[in-house]
Protein backbone atom coordinates (compact mmCIF):
# COMPACT_ATOMS: atom_id res chain seq x y z
CA UNK A 1 0.00 0.00 0.00
CA UNK A 2 1.67 3.34 -1.47
CA UNK A 3 1.83 5.99 2.00
CA UNK A 4 -0.35 9.57 1.64
CA UNK A 5 1.12 12.49 0.61
CA UNK A 6 1.05 13.01 4.21
CA UNK A 7 2.57 10.58 5.23
CA UNK A 8 5.64 10.39 2.34
CA UNK A 9 5.66 14.58 3.60
CA UNK A 10 6.85 13.47 6.97
CA UNK A 11 8.98 10.85 6.22
CA UNK A 12 11.58 13.42 3.75
CA UNK A 13 11.40 15.80 6.74
CA UNK A 14 15.41 16.53 8.12
CA UNK A 15 14.48 16.65 11.74
CA UNK A 16 12.29 12.90 11.22
CA UNK A 17 15.74 11.24 10.48
CA UNK A 18 16.74 8.26 12.48
CA UNK A 19 20.65 7.48 13.86
CA UNK A 20 21.27 4.01 15.68
CA UNK A 21 20.11 3.97 19.09
CA UNK A 22 24.03 3.96 20.41
CA UNK A 23 24.25 7.41 18.28
CA UNK A 24 21.46 8.84 19.28
CA UNK A 25 21.99 8.71 23.51
CA UNK A 26 25.45 10.03 22.58
CA UNK A 27 24.27 12.90 20.64
CA UNK A 28 21.71 13.47 23.44
CA UNK A 29 23.76 12.86 26.32
CA UNK A 30 25.86 16.27 24.71
CA UNK A 31 22.65 18.24 24.50
CA UNK A 32 21.98 17.00 28.21
CA UNK A 33 25.58 18.17 29.28
CA UNK A 34 25.13 21.91 26.89
CA UNK A 35 22.29 22.89 28.89
CA UNK A 36 22.77 20.76 32.53
CA UNK A 37 24.46 24.13 34.35
CA UNK A 38 21.14 26.19 32.82
CA UNK A 39 18.40 23.39 34.02
CA UNK A 40 19.82 23.21 37.85
CA UNK A 41 20.37 26.95 38.58
CA UNK A 42 16.62 28.15 38.57
CA UNK A 43 16.00 25.16 41.46
CA UNK A 44 18.80 26.37 43.22
CA UNK A 45 18.24 29.47 43.43
CA UNK A 46 14.33 29.51 43.92
CA UNK A 47 15.14 26.51 46.73
CA UNK A 48 17.98 28.97 48.27
CA UNK A 49 15.14 32.64 48.43
CA UNK A 50 12.38 29.93 49.84
CA UNK A 51 14.98 28.85 52.45
CA UNK A 52 14.21 25.40 52.08
CA UNK A 53 16.72 22.66 53.36
CA UNK A 54 19.31 20.85 50.98
CA UNK A 55 17.59 17.72 50.93
CA UNK A 56 14.47 19.84 49.80
CA UNK A 57 16.87 21.69 47.20
CA UNK A 58 17.88 18.24 46.10
CA UNK A 59 14.50 17.14 45.27
CA UNK A 60 13.64 20.57 43.32
CA UNK A 61 16.96 19.83 41.20
CA UNK A 62 15.50 15.63 40.34
CA UNK A 63 12.22 17.50 39.94
CA UNK A 64 13.56 19.65 37.26
CA UNK A 65 15.40 16.99 35.29
CA UNK A 66 12.28 15.08 35.60
CA UNK A 67 9.81 17.58 34.18
CA UNK A 68 12.46 19.06 31.52
CA UNK A 69 12.91 15.41 30.24
CA UNK A 70 9.10 15.13 29.60
CA UNK A 71 8.62 17.78 28.47
CA UNK A 72 12.02 17.49 25.41
CA UNK A 73 9.75 14.28 24.42
CA UNK A 74 6.56 15.70 24.17
CA UNK A 75 8.03 18.73 22.38
CA UNK A 76 10.16 16.37 20.07
CA UNK A 77 7.94 13.04 19.70
CA UNK A 78 4.64 15.01 19.83
CA UNK A 79 1.12 13.95 19.62
CA UNK A 80 -1.72 15.41 18.05
CA UNK A 81 -2.24 19.21 19.06
CA UNK A 82 1.03 19.02 21.06
CA UNK A 83 4.82 19.59 20.18
CA UNK A 84 6.26 21.04 17.55
CA UNK A 85 8.45 17.53 16.61
CA UNK A 86 11.45 19.69 15.95
CA UNK A 87 15.08 19.00 17.81
CA UNK A 88 13.96 21.68 20.72
CA UNK A 89 15.15 20.87 24.13
CA UNK A 90 12.96 22.06 26.71
CA UNK A 91 13.72 22.75 30.83
CA UNK A 92 13.15 25.07 33.49
CA UNK A 93 13.16 29.03 31.69
CA UNK A 94 15.52 31.17 33.27
CA UNK A 95 13.02 34.03 32.53
CA UNK A 96 11.32 33.01 35.08
CA UNK A 97 13.23 32.80 37.88
CA UNK A 98 13.82 36.75 39.54
CA UNK A 99 10.11 36.94 39.53
CA UNK A 100 9.74 33.53 41.26
CA UNK A 101 12.38 35.19 43.93
CA UNK A 102 10.21 38.44 43.67
CA UNK A 103 7.26 35.96 44.84
CA UNK A 104 9.15 34.16 47.69
CA UNK A 105 10.17 37.72 48.66
CA UNK A 106 7.00 38.93 49.07
CA UNK A 107 6.32 36.51 51.31
CA UNK A 108 3.71 33.95 49.96
CA UNK A 109 6.62 31.48 49.37
CA UNK A 110 7.54 28.51 47.37
CA UNK A 111 3.83 27.61 47.42
CA UNK A 112 2.72 30.46 45.91
CA UNK A 113 5.46 29.87 43.18
CA UNK A 114 3.80 27.12 42.35
CA UNK A 115 0.20 28.51 42.18
CA UNK A 116 1.06 31.86 39.83
CA UNK A 117 3.09 29.17 37.61
CA UNK A 118 0.31 27.20 37.23
CA UNK A 119 -2.31 30.10 36.66
CA UNK A 120 -0.26 31.68 34.15
CA UNK A 121 0.54 28.82 32.06
CA UNK A 122 -3.41 27.94 31.68
CA UNK A 123 -3.59 31.53 30.47
CA UNK A 124 -0.40 30.91 28.44
CA UNK A 125 -1.91 27.53 26.68
CA UNK A 126 -5.52 29.16 26.08
CA UNK A 127 -4.30 32.01 24.02
CA UNK A 128 -1.18 30.06 22.43
CA UNK A 129 -3.55 29.25 19.24
CA UNK A 130 -4.02 33.41 18.93
CA UNK A 131 -0.36 33.85 20.12
CA UNK A 132 1.09 34.50 16.09
CA UNK A 133 -1.73 37.34 15.98
CA UNK A 134 -0.56 39.67 19.60
CA UNK A 135 3.12 38.68 18.70
CA UNK A 136 3.70 41.86 16.91
CA UNK A 137 3.35 43.80 20.17
CA UNK A 138 6.50 42.30 21.66
CA UNK A 139 9.37 43.29 18.71
CA UNK A 140 13.01 43.06 19.45
CA UNK A 141 12.81 46.59 21.30
CA UNK A 142 10.32 44.71 24.14
CA UNK A 143 11.55 41.22 24.56
CA UNK A 144 14.97 42.27 23.91
CA UNK A 145 14.75 44.81 27.13
CA UNK A 146 12.83 41.81 29.04
CA UNK A 147 16.08 39.49 28.49
CA UNK A 148 18.76 42.20 29.36
CA UNK A 149 16.62 42.73 32.81
CA UNK A 150 16.31 39.16 33.58
CA UNK A 151 20.60 39.12 33.46
CA UNK A 152 20.68 41.85 35.24
CA UNK A 153 18.02 41.47 37.88
CA UNK A 154 20.02 38.14 38.53
CA UNK A 155 23.21 39.72 38.68
CA UNK A 156 22.83 40.28 42.52
CA UNK A 157 22.11 36.08 43.04
CA UNK A 158 25.63 35.45 41.89
CA UNK A 159 27.15 38.38 43.89
CA UNK A 160 25.04 36.68 47.15
CA UNK A 161 26.64 33.22 46.19
CA UNK A 162 30.12 34.80 45.20
CA UNK A 163 29.82 35.92 49.28
CA UNK A 164 29.05 32.44 50.64
CA UNK A 165 25.14 32.65 50.47
CA UNK A 166 24.23 32.98 54.26
CA UNK A 167 24.63 36.55 55.59
CA UNK A 168 24.33 35.16 59.27
CA UNK A 169 27.64 33.02 58.76
CA UNK A 170 30.57 33.91 59.85
CA UNK A 171 32.33 33.47 56.93
CA UNK A 172 29.95 35.28 54.57
CA UNK A 173 32.06 37.75 52.04
CA UNK A 174 35.24 36.23 53.55
CA UNK A 175 38.41 36.33 50.93
CA UNK A 176 38.09 32.71 50.77
CA UNK A 177 34.45 32.71 49.91
CA UNK A 178 35.00 35.17 46.80
CA UNK A 179 38.84 34.03 46.28
CA UNK A 180 36.89 30.57 45.23
CA UNK A 181 34.17 32.41 43.47
CA UNK A 182 36.74 34.17 41.67
CA UNK A 183 38.87 30.91 41.07
CA UNK A 184 35.36 29.22 39.25
CA UNK A 185 35.04 32.49 37.63
CA UNK A 186 38.78 32.12 36.01
CA UNK A 187 38.65 28.28 35.35
CA UNK A 188 35.10 29.38 33.10
CA UNK A 189 36.90 32.27 31.10
CA UNK A 190 40.53 29.85 30.76
CA UNK A 191 37.86 26.55 29.28
CA UNK A 192 35.71 29.10 27.33
CA UNK A 193 39.29 30.09 25.61
CA UNK A 194 40.73 26.62 25.49
CA UNK A 195 39.60 26.38 21.54
CA UNK A 196 37.48 23.87 21.71
CA UNK A 197 34.15 23.60 20.87
CA UNK A 198 32.85 20.85 22.73
CA UNK A 199 35.01 22.21 26.10
CA UNK A 200 33.97 25.66 25.52
CA UNK A 201 30.09 24.63 25.16
CA UNK A 202 30.48 22.99 28.76
CA UNK A 203 32.62 25.20 30.51
CA UNK A 204 30.48 26.40 33.13
CA UNK A 205 29.93 22.80 33.62
CA UNK A 206 33.74 21.94 33.90
CA UNK A 207 34.12 24.35 36.14
CA UNK A 208 31.64 23.73 38.74
CA UNK A 209 32.48 20.65 38.79
CA UNK A 210 36.82 21.24 39.32
CA UNK A 211 35.28 24.47 41.77
CA UNK A 212 33.63 22.19 43.54
CA UNK A 213 36.56 20.05 43.74
CA UNK A 214 38.75 22.81 44.97
CA UNK A 215 36.43 23.63 47.85
CA UNK A 216 36.50 19.86 49.11
CA UNK A 217 40.60 19.75 49.13
CA UNK A 218 39.80 22.94 51.29
CA UNK A 219 37.68 21.87 53.78
CA UNK A 220 35.11 24.25 52.02
CA UNK A 221 32.89 21.61 50.93
CA UNK A 222 29.72 18.99 52.71
CA UNK A 223 28.40 16.13 51.23
CA UNK A 224 27.70 14.44 54.67
CA UNK A 225 23.67 15.11 53.42
CA UNK A 226 24.14 13.27 50.02
CA UNK A 227 23.83 9.78 51.92
CA UNK A 228 20.88 10.61 53.61
CA UNK A 229 17.64 9.75 51.41
CA UNK A 230 16.65 7.56 48.34
CA UNK A 231 18.92 6.93 45.73
CA UNK A 232 16.11 6.13 43.13
CA UNK A 233 12.97 7.68 43.70
CA UNK A 234 9.43 8.56 41.84
CA UNK A 235 8.86 12.72 42.30
CA UNK A 236 6.43 12.77 44.83
CA UNK A 237 3.27 15.11 43.44
CA UNK A 238 2.73 18.23 45.69
CA UNK A 239 5.53 17.40 47.76
CA UNK A 240 5.58 20.98 49.63
CA UNK A 241 1.95 21.32 49.89
CA UNK A 242 -0.67 22.73 47.83
CA UNK A 243 -0.06 25.84 45.79
CA UNK A 244 -1.42 29.49 46.85
CA UNK A 245 -3.05 31.59 44.70
CA UNK A 246 -2.08 35.55 44.74
CA UNK A 247 -3.36 37.93 42.22
CA UNK A 248 0.13 39.93 42.20
CA UNK A 249 2.26 36.98 41.77
CA UNK A 250 -0.01 35.29 38.71
CA UNK A 251 -0.18 39.68 37.17
CA UNK A 252 3.74 39.29 37.14
CA UNK A 253 4.05 35.17 36.14
CA UNK A 254 1.41 35.27 33.24
CA UNK A 255 3.80 38.79 31.84
CA UNK A 256 6.75 36.27 31.97
CA UNK A 257 4.85 33.36 30.27
CA UNK A 258 4.20 35.75 27.63
CA UNK A 259 8.13 36.70 27.11
CA UNK A 260 8.44 32.45 27.16
CA UNK A 261 5.86 32.01 24.07
CA UNK A 262 7.65 34.52 22.62
CA UNK A 263 11.15 32.89 22.89
CA UNK A 264 9.89 29.96 22.01
CA UNK A 265 8.16 31.02 19.24
CA UNK A 266 11.64 32.49 17.56
CA UNK A 267 13.49 29.27 18.51
CA UNK A 268 10.81 27.03 16.86
CA UNK A 269 11.27 29.34 13.80
CA UNK A 270 15.31 29.46 14.49
CA UNK A 271 15.62 25.47 14.45
CA UNK A 272 13.09 25.11 11.73
CA UNK A 273 15.26 27.51 9.13
CA UNK A 274 18.69 25.12 10.72
CA UNK A 275 17.19 22.10 9.51
CA UNK A 276 15.42 23.05 6.14
CA UNK A 277 12.34 22.78 7.69
CA UNK A 278 8.84 23.97 6.95
CA UNK A 279 7.32 26.03 9.51
CA UNK A 280 3.86 27.15 10.04
CA UNK A 281 0.87 28.79 12.31
CA UNK A 282 -0.08 25.76 12.93
CA UNK A 283 3.11 23.84 13.88
CA UNK A 284 3.75 26.79 16.36
CA UNK A 285 0.64 26.51 17.85
CA UNK A 286 1.28 22.77 18.59
CA UNK A 287 4.62 24.17 20.10
CA UNK A 288 3.40 26.60 22.12
CA UNK A 289 0.85 24.19 23.39
CA UNK A 290 3.33 21.83 24.25
CA UNK A 291 5.35 24.45 26.27
CA UNK A 292 2.95 25.78 28.15
CA UNK A 293 1.12 22.22 28.99
CA UNK A 294 4.29 21.24 30.51
CA UNK A 295 4.83 24.35 32.20
CA UNK A 296 1.02 23.46 33.93
CA UNK A 297 2.18 20.32 35.18
CA UNK A 298 5.67 21.33 36.05
CA UNK A 299 3.95 23.14 39.67
CA UNK A 300 1.87 19.88 40.59
CA UNK A 301 5.58 17.58 40.13
CA UNK A 302 7.56 20.70 42.70
CA UNK A 303 9.25 22.20 39.61
CA UNK A 304 8.44 25.30 37.31
CA UNK A 305 7.94 27.15 33.76
CA UNK A 306 9.25 25.50 31.21
CA UNK A 307 10.77 26.55 27.84
CA UNK A 308 12.86 26.04 24.70
CA UNK A 309 17.07 25.87 25.86
CA UNK A 310 18.65 28.28 23.09
CA UNK A 311 21.85 27.07 23.63
CA UNK A 312 20.51 23.91 22.40
CA UNK A 313 19.87 25.62 19.15
CA UNK A 314 22.74 26.47 18.72
CA UNK A 315 24.27 23.30 18.77
CA UNK A 316 22.22 21.99 16.35
CA UNK A 317 23.27 24.38 14.16
CA UNK A 318 27.16 23.59 15.43
CA UNK A 319 26.55 19.79 14.57
CA UNK A 320 24.60 20.14 12.01
CA UNK A 321 22.60 16.94 13.48
CA UNK A 322 18.42 17.76 13.36
CA UNK A 323 17.31 14.59 13.81
CA UNK A 324 14.39 15.25 17.20
CA UNK A 325 14.91 11.70 18.24
CA UNK A 326 18.35 12.45 18.75
CA UNK A 327 17.01 15.34 21.40
CA UNK A 328 13.94 13.06 22.44
CA UNK A 329 16.76 10.68 23.73
CA UNK A 330 18.08 13.37 25.78
CA UNK A 331 15.01 14.01 27.16
CA UNK A 332 14.87 10.35 27.93
CA UNK A 333 18.25 10.96 29.59
CA UNK A 334 17.03 13.92 32.02
CA UNK A 335 14.23 11.63 32.89
CA UNK A 336 16.25 9.14 34.12
CA UNK A 337 18.60 11.66 35.92
CA UNK A 338 15.14 13.57 37.28
CA UNK A 339 14.29 9.55 39.05
CA UNK A 340 17.59 9.52 40.99
CA UNK A 341 17.38 12.18 43.56
CA UNK A 342 20.89 11.33 45.30
CA UNK A 343 21.80 13.39 42.07
CA UNK A 344 19.90 16.57 43.04
CA UNK A 345 21.18 15.86 46.60
CA UNK A 346 24.99 16.10 45.71
CA UNK A 347 24.07 18.66 43.31
CA UNK A 348 22.23 20.72 46.58
CA UNK A 349 25.69 19.74 48.39
CA UNK A 350 27.72 22.37 45.86
CA UNK A 351 29.66 25.61 47.37
CA UNK A 352 27.44 28.62 47.06
CA UNK A 353 30.64 30.52 46.16
CA UNK A 354 31.59 27.89 43.29
CA UNK A 355 27.54 28.57 41.86
CA UNK A 356 28.59 32.18 42.61
CA UNK A 357 31.52 32.28 40.08
CA UNK A 358 30.03 30.38 37.24
CA UNK A 359 26.52 32.51 38.20
CA UNK A 360 28.49 35.63 36.96
CA UNK A 361 28.89 34.53 33.56
CA UNK A 362 25.76 32.32 33.68
CA UNK A 363 23.21 35.76 34.51
CA UNK A 364 25.41 37.43 32.25
CA UNK A 365 25.51 35.48 29.09
CA UNK A 366 21.58 36.20 29.57
CA UNK A 367 21.92 39.82 29.33
CA UNK A 368 24.35 39.71 26.63
CA UNK A 369 21.41 37.96 24.56
CA UNK A 370 19.53 40.99 25.78
CA UNK A 371 21.73 43.05 24.61
CA UNK A 372 22.28 41.48 21.29
CA UNK A 373 18.67 41.33 20.61
CA UNK A 374 18.48 45.10 20.98
CA UNK A 375 21.24 45.54 18.76
CA UNK A 376 18.61 44.58 16.02
CA UNK A 377 16.45 47.64 16.93
CA UNK A 378 16.44 50.47 14.84
CA UNK A 379 16.94 53.83 16.67
CA UNK A 380 15.95 56.10 14.49
CA UNK A 381 12.39 56.88 15.97
CA UNK A 382 11.62 56.87 19.96
CA UNK A 383 12.91 52.92 20.30
CA UNK A 384 16.07 54.90 22.32
CA UNK A 385 13.87 56.19 24.92
CA UNK A 386 11.36 53.00 25.19
CA UNK A 387 14.97 51.10 26.11
CA UNK A 388 16.12 53.83 27.89
CA UNK A 389 12.51 53.98 30.40
CA UNK A 390 12.22 50.76 30.91
CA UNK A 391 15.46 49.31 32.01
CA UNK A 392 16.02 52.39 34.18
CA UNK A 393 11.80 51.58 35.39
CA UNK A 394 13.00 47.95 35.67
CA UNK A 395 16.13 48.59 37.95
CA UNK A 396 14.33 50.44 40.47
CA UNK A 397 13.28 48.03 42.52
CA UNK A 398 16.70 46.27 42.26
CA UNK A 399 18.50 48.90 43.36
CA UNK A 400 16.19 50.38 46.53
CA UNK A 401 14.08 46.89 47.49
CA UNK A 402 12.13 49.22 49.31
CA UNK A 403 10.88 51.88 47.00
CA UNK A 404 7.33 49.85 46.40
CA UNK A 405 6.75 49.23 49.97
CA UNK A 406 4.39 51.75 50.82
CA UNK A 407 2.08 50.22 47.70
CA UNK A 408 -0.75 47.91 47.94
CA UNK A 409 0.58 44.19 48.37
CA UNK A 410 -0.59 42.87 44.65
CA UNK A 411 0.98 46.16 43.77
CA UNK A 412 4.44 45.41 45.35
CA UNK A 413 4.40 41.80 43.89
CA UNK A 414 3.91 42.88 40.50
CA UNK A 415 6.42 45.45 40.68
CA UNK A 416 8.82 44.13 42.84
CA UNK A 417 10.27 42.07 39.69
CA UNK A 418 12.59 44.14 37.62
CA UNK A 419 11.44 42.12 34.85
CA UNK A 420 8.31 42.77 35.14
CA UNK A 421 8.98 46.66 35.83
CA UNK A 422 10.99 46.76 32.46
CA UNK A 423 8.61 44.15 30.74
CA UNK A 424 5.31 46.53 31.54
CA UNK A 425 7.18 49.54 31.07
CA UNK A 426 8.53 48.40 27.28
CA UNK A 427 5.23 47.09 26.49
CA UNK A 428 2.77 50.42 27.21
CA UNK A 429 5.93 52.39 26.14
CA UNK A 430 5.86 50.64 22.57
CA UNK A 431 2.27 50.77 22.16
CA UNK A 432 2.56 54.50 22.95
CA UNK A 433 5.07 55.11 20.46
CA UNK A 434 4.92 52.73 17.56
CA UNK A 435 1.89 51.56 17.86
CA UNK A 436 -0.27 54.26 18.29
CA UNK A 437 1.70 56.64 15.73
CA UNK A 438 -0.81 59.75 15.71
CA UNK A 439 1.43 62.68 16.94
CA UNK A 440 4.35 61.22 16.13
CA UNK A 441 7.25 63.42 14.48
CA UNK A 442 10.35 61.92 13.56
CA UNK A 443 13.34 63.16 15.43
CA UNK A 444 11.25 65.32 17.33
CA UNK A 445 12.13 63.80 21.06
CA UNK A 446 15.42 64.81 22.25
CA UNK A 447 16.00 61.06 23.07
CA UNK A 448 15.60 60.36 19.33
CA UNK A 449 19.09 58.80 17.61
CA UNK A 450 21.03 61.73 16.70
CA UNK A 451 20.73 62.68 12.86
CA UNK A 452 23.09 61.76 10.31
CA UNK A 453 26.43 63.17 9.69
CA UNK A 454 26.32 65.95 7.19
CA UNK A 455 28.65 68.72 6.15
CA UNK A 456 27.73 72.74 5.47
CA UNK A 457 28.13 73.53 2.10
CA UNK A 458 30.41 76.56 2.49
CA UNK A 459 32.48 74.37 5.01
CA UNK A 460 33.37 72.50 1.34
CA UNK A 461 33.57 75.44 -1.67
CA UNK A 462 37.36 75.56 -1.37
CA UNK A 463 37.91 72.11 -2.09
CA UNK A 464 38.87 71.04 -5.21
CA UNK A 465 39.65 67.59 -7.26
CA UNK A 466 41.65 65.59 -5.37
CA UNK A 467 42.11 67.19 -2.67
CA UNK A 468 41.79 64.45 0.42
CA UNK A 469 42.88 63.92 4.51
CA UNK A 470 45.60 61.60 4.83
CA UNK A 471 46.28 60.65 8.37
CA UNK A 472 44.36 63.27 9.95
CA UNK A 473 45.81 66.07 7.15
CA UNK A 474 44.13 67.88 4.19
CA UNK A 475 46.36 67.05 1.20
CA UNK A 476 46.12 68.06 -2.59
CA UNK A 477 46.34 66.33 -5.36
CA UNK A 478 50.62 67.07 -5.54
CA UNK A 479 50.61 65.74 -2.25
CA UNK A 480 51.30 69.44 -0.46
CA UNK A 481 49.48 69.64 2.76
CA UNK A 482 46.49 72.48 2.82
CA UNK A 483 46.74 74.38 6.06
CA UNK A 484 43.55 73.90 8.62
CA UNK A 485 42.95 77.24 10.08
CA UNK A 486 40.19 79.06 12.11
CA UNK A 487 37.53 81.15 11.05
CA UNK A 488 39.37 84.26 12.93
CA UNK A 489 42.72 83.20 11.36
CA UNK A 490 41.81 83.07 7.87
CA UNK A 491 40.33 86.47 8.76
CA UNK A 492 43.67 87.90 9.62
CA UNK A 493 45.24 86.10 6.34
CA UNK A 494 42.90 88.03 4.30
CA UNK A 495 43.49 91.62 5.50
CA UNK A 496 47.45 90.54 5.77
CA UNK A 497 47.71 90.88 9.11
CA UNK A 498 49.62 87.48 9.65
CA UNK A 499 51.28 85.63 7.02
CA UNK A 500 49.79 82.33 5.32
CA UNK A 501 51.79 79.11 6.48
CA UNK A 502 54.23 77.88 3.64
CA UNK A 503 52.75 74.40 1.89
CA UNK A 504 54.84 71.38 3.11
CA UNK A 505 54.94 68.10 0.71
CA UNK A 506 53.52 65.28 2.60
CA UNK A 507 56.37 62.96 1.81
CA UNK A 508 58.75 62.17 4.87
CA UNK A 509 62.33 63.74 4.21
CA UNK A 510 61.11 66.04 1.24
CA UNK A 511 59.20 68.92 3.56
CA UNK A 512 62.26 70.75 3.80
Amino acid sequence: MSATPDESTKAIRPEDAKLSVGKSFAYGLRHVLTMYGGIIAPPLIIGNAAGVSPAEIGLLVACCLFVGGLATILQTVGIPFFGAQLPLVQGTSFASVATMVAIVNGGGGIQAVFGAVLVAALIGFLIAPFFARIIRFFPPVVTGVVITMIGISLTPVAANWAMGGDAKADDYGSLSNIGLAAGTLLVVLLLSKVGNAAISRMSILLAIVLGTVAAALLGMADFSQVGNGAIFAFPRPLAFGMPVFEIGGIISMTIVVLVILTETTADILAVGEIAGSKIDSKRIANGLRADMASSAVAPIFNTFTQSAFAQNVGLVAITGITSRFVVAAGGGILVVLGLLPVLGRVVAAIPTPVLGGAGIVLFGTVAASGIRTLSKVKYDGMNLVIVAASIAFGRIPIVKTDFYAGFPTWFETIFHSGISSAAIMAVLLNLLFNEFTFGNTKNASVFSAAPPRMVKRDEICGLIEGDHFENGKLIDKEGYEIPVVSPDEFEKIQTGQIQMPLPKLNQPGLEH
